[in-house]
């Protein structure tokens, strides 16, 4: 399945192909790929504010997932919260 973490392992892929002193990757098709992941990366972003706007927790691509709280308490690591709001 295709997901953030495949768009991450492809990219990485290509830049170890860039890097390679031996055979390096050409520089119009690495480009390519920069640009077709950079559409995708764009894609995401519409998910995320789509999950925002619905309270949707993920999607094939994205799998967020809720931040489990623990009872009467904040996740570890966090120790309080600020809300801020833009006044219209």
């Amino acid at each position: 399945m295709n997901n953030i973490e495949t768009l991450r392992a492809h990219l990485f892929s290509t830049l170890a192909a860039l890097n390679d002193k031996d055979k390096p990757m050409e520089i119009e098709r690495a480009k390519a790929i920069s640009e077709v992941a950079q559409t995708i990366i764009n894609s995401a972003k519409v998910e995320v504010e789509y999950a925002k706007a619905t309270g949707a927790v993920g999607s094939n691509f994205l799998e967020m997932a809720p931040i489990k709280t623990p009872p009467g308490g904040l996740p570890p690591g966090i120790t309080g919260i600020t809300t801020h709001r833009l006044r219209g």
